[in-house]
C-alpha cells in the first residue's frame, strides 16, 4: 500500500500546495486547501505507521453502546446531567478497554470523594518491572 500511495500522495501535496497559494483558486477553496497544508501530517499517519488502522471501527464500536443508551433514553434534560452523562460513559469506556472493575472504581471513587482524597486514576496500573 505504501508503495502504492506515494505517487498519489506527492500528487494531492502539489496540487492542495498550488491551490493554496494559486489566485485563480475561489477563496472557498483557498482556505480548505490552506487548512489541508495545516492538517497535513494528520492526513498522512495511517500511511506513515503501519500497525495504525486506516479505519476507526474501533472507535464506533466502543461509542455503540452509549449511543444506543442515548437514543433509549432520550439523553439528559440539563447541562450538569449531560456532564454527568459523559464523565461515567467516558469512565466506562476506559476501564473495559483496561478490562478494569467499573464498580470497584465508581466504589472508590465515591469513598474518595467523602473522605477528601484524590479520585483514583483512570490510567493503566503500571506493570510491576520485578
Amino acid at each position: 500500500m505504501l508503495a502504492r500511495i506515494q505517487p498519489e500522495r506527492a500528487q494531492i501535496q502539489r496540487l492542495v500546495q498550488l491551490a493554496s497559494n494559486a489566485r485563480w483558486a475561489s477563496a472557498k477553496t483557498h482556505r480548505a486547501c490552506r487548512e489541508l497544508v495545516g492538517w497535513e501530517t494528520a492526513l498522512w499517519l495511517c500511511p506513515d505507521k503501519p500497525d495504525l488502522s486506516p479505519t476507526n471501527n474501533l472507535a464506533e464500536r466502543r461509542l455503540r453502546r452509549p449511543v444506543l443508551w442515548r437514543h433509549g433514553s432520550f439523553g439528559s434534560d440539563s447541562p450538569n446531567g449531560s456532564r454527568i452523562v459523559e464523565r461515567i460513559l467516558s469512565t466506562v469506556a476506559t476501564l473495559s478497554a483496561q478490562q478494569r472493575n467499573i464498580l470497584d472504581f465508581l466504589m472508590s471513587a465515591h469513598v474518595n470523594h467523602g473522605a477528601r482524597f484524590p479520585a483514583p486514576s483512570l490510567l493503566p496500573p503500571q506493570a510491576d518491572p520485578a
